[in-house]
C-alpha cells in the first residue's frame, strides 16, 4: 500500500502566524516551495492555516498592502487541512478533492513531516488517478 509519506516531499517548514509576508515569500524562495503551513504563535505543533505564494500577490500585494506588514495569520484562512503519514493514496486523494486543495501537509505523531503537492502526484500515481483528481479539484462545479 501506497502511503502519504510514500509521495510527499519531505522537509516541509512550518512559519509562525506572526512572521510577515515578505519573510514567507523568502521562506518559499529558499526551499523552493510554493507554499507554507502557518503555526499558532508560541506553538509550531498546532496548524491554523496555509498560504500560498499566489495568496501573498492576491490577498496582498494586489490589494495594495505591504507585505512587510502583514502577517502569515492575518492571511491564512479556512479549516487547515492535513493528512497523517500513513493514510493511503485512496485518503490522499480523496481529501484534496472533497476540499479542492493542491497541497497537503502531512503529519506524523503530531508534527508536520511533510508536504504532497500536484508535482509530488504526477511523480506517483497512474495517469487515471492524476486525471480523476485533476477533473474534481479544478472543476467548476
Amino acid at each position: 500500500m501506497t502511503t502519504a509519506k510514500d509521495i510527499m516531499h519531505s522537509g516541509a517548514r512550518w512559519i509562525p502566524a506572526h512572521e510577515t509576508l515578505d519573510r514567507a515569500a523568502q521562506l518559499m524562495r529558499e526551499h523552493n516551495v510554493g507554499a507554507l503551513p502557518v503555526s499558532a504563535d508560541g506553538d509550531s505543533d498546532r496548524m491554523v492555516g496555509i498560504i500560498t505564494d499566489r495568496d501573498i500577490v492576491v490577498g496582498c500585494v494586489a490589494k495594495g498592502h505591504d507585505p512587510s506588514k502583514v502577517t502569515a495569520g492575518d492571511l491564512a484562512q479556512g479549516t487547515p487541512r492535513w493528512i497523517e503519514a500513513e493514510a493511503d493514496v485512496d485518503a490522499v486523494l480523496e481529501e484534496m478533492q472533497t476540499h479542492r486543495i493542491r497541497r497537503l501537509p502531512v503529519v506524523e505523531n503530531k508534527k508536520l513531516v511533510g508536504m504532497i503537492s500536484e508535482a509530488d502526484l504526477a511523480q506517483h500515481l497512474t495517469e487515471e488517478q492524476i486525471a480523476g483528481w485533476a477533473e474534481k479539484v479544478y472543476s467548476r462545479s
